[in-house]
């Protein structure tokens, strides 16, 4: 290859590794301005109406301070200096009287400045410049451009009167002029206009803002109400009209869903209805077949079939027509205790926070029942530690029992699904105990989830918003 396509090699390499240094630089910047940025629908879209509004005022201020303001000082600082230039050709071209009465009288006649001439005694020290110096920085300019003499000058007093001292030959000229004969100082009523209209427009971008954003709150509030299994809200489509769709969409999707679980639970009624009548049958014919080992073995079977019906059921029904009302959980905490101990199992049980939850009380109580009974089964010492705070209820119910391999901590929640050896949901069941109190727990907005627990055995844990 020769030297020059070496070199376009490298420049091509060169401007390739710029470029992903660029494009690298521009996603971290755009990543930590996103992170930065509110996250709410309400904030973003005030964000959009207040920003351009802000970036154009602070553009017409910008402009109006530079161009306008700053020329119309200039202009009127250049008059108030020529006419102070006027006053010290005529004081040094023409004879004056003793007490220079005369151009006094002519200066505040025709140029609107009062002047005194006072003895040839040094200027005083400069005045300490103010942070906003345009009066100050353009009457300065304009005295050295036009007079080229000696000066000091006082802008920062509080009355409204401008104070300048100039040396001419063996005198000293003072001259008080009114502020405004040399500043632009009407500037702050357009500011004004420009504020109150800009206060005024975005109260009524906020109140627009409002009302339209509030639908898609209301929509927000009835889905996670729903997804919760909470009573749905005083809840209709409202608004704009693609806010109006998807309320409609959600309102169909929650009909379709509540249909569905209505058809499913009365087909399975009907069918566990079936079923049982054939399994009495059999219990009939077992019963003049007289006893032995086979017809045990046949009736222990039927009860299988008889648990295994119960439980299937209930876990296509899902206690759905339960509501979800205020319940004292420490209370309910209490009564599993209790029954616990009746049943002949050790659990000790605390709680933290304010008692009252909203969930559905006999399903919940049933999912922390197939939890504790599951520890119970398998250990000697259970503890059930509840804590209520930040809107969610946390339970963790510990064990010291043999515990689940990690590998197998998310399969043990299928339906159906049981571990042959070690622990699981229902030693000779039917293998739905941890799938029912998923469901339940899911169906309160929550998860229950699988751990090691502090006592060497198994740790489940349940969150639901509280």
């Amino acid at each position: 290859m020769s030297a020059i396509g070496k070199s376009t090699m490298r420049l091509v390499r060169t401007a390739s590794g710029a470029a992903r240094s660029a494009a690298g630089l521009w996603r971290r910047v755009a990543r930590a301005v996103a992170d930065r940025m509110p996250k709410g629908l309400y904030a973003r879209s005030l964000l959009i109406v207040v920003l351009p509004m802000l970036i154009l005022q602070t553009v017409v201020a910008y402009v109006f301070m530079e161009r306008h303001w700053q020329l119309v000082t200039r202009r009127l600082s250049e008059a108030v200096t020529r006419d102070i230039a006027a006053t010290i050709a005529v004081i040094e071209s023409f004879p004056q009287d003793a007490n220079y009465d005369r151009i006094t009288e002519i200066a505040r006649r025709d140029f609107s400045l009062s002047i005194a001439v006072l003895p040839n005694d040094p200027l005083p020290p400069p005045m300490p410049k103010p942070f906003f110096s345009l009066l100050d920085t353009a009457l300065s300019e304009e005295i050295v451009r036009l007079i080229k003499r000696p000066f000091w000058i006082d802008t920062v007093g509080r009355s409204d009167l401008i104070e300048i001292r100039i040396q001419i030959s063996d005198k000293v000229l003072r001259v008080l002029a009114r502020r405004g004969q040399a500043y632009a100082s009407n500037t702050h009523i357009f500011l004004l206009w420009m504020v109150g209209t800009s206060v005024v427009l975005l109260g009524i971008a906020i109140l627009f803002l409002r009302n339209q954003i509030r639908p898609i709150q209301q929509l927000a509030a009835a889905a996670e109400s729903f997804g919760k299994g909470r009573p749905p809200p005083d809840f209709r489509p409202r608004g704009a009209r693609e806010v109006r769709k998807a309320a409609e969409a959600f309102l169909a999707m929650r009909r379709r869903i509540e249909r569905q679980i209505e058809q499913r639970t009365t087909m399975l009624a009907g069918v566990s209805h079936d079923m049982r009548t054939v399994l009495t049958r059999f219990r009939l014919q077992l019963a003049f077949l007289g006893s032995g080992p086979e017809i045990e073995a046949l009736e222990g079977d039927i009860a299988e079939m008889q648990a295994m019906l119960e439980a299937y059921l209930a876990f296509a029904r899902g206690e759905g027509d339960e509501e979800a009302v205020p319940t004292d959980m420490a209370e309910m905490l209490r009564a599993i205790e209790i029954e616990a101990d009746r049943a002949g199992f050790t659990v000790r049980q605390s709680f933290d926070g304010p008692p009252l939850v909203i969930v559905r009380p006999n399903a919940f109580k049933r999912a922390l029942g197939n939890l504790v009974g599951n520890a119970c089964r398998y250990a000697e010492r259970v503890e059930v530690t509840a804590r209520h705070a930040r809107g969610y209820l946390t339970v963790a119910i510990d064990d010291d029992g043999p515990g689940v391999p990690e590998a197998e901590r998310e399969n043990v929640f299928r339906p159906f699904y049981r571990l042959d050896q070690a622990r699981n949901q229902d030693e000779g069941g039917t293998g739905l105990g941890l799938a029912i109190t998923r469901d339940i727990i899911r169906g309160h907005g929550g998860d229950v989830k699988l751990d090691s627990s502090p006592l060497g055995g198994l740790r489940a844990v349940i969150r639901i918003p509280g």
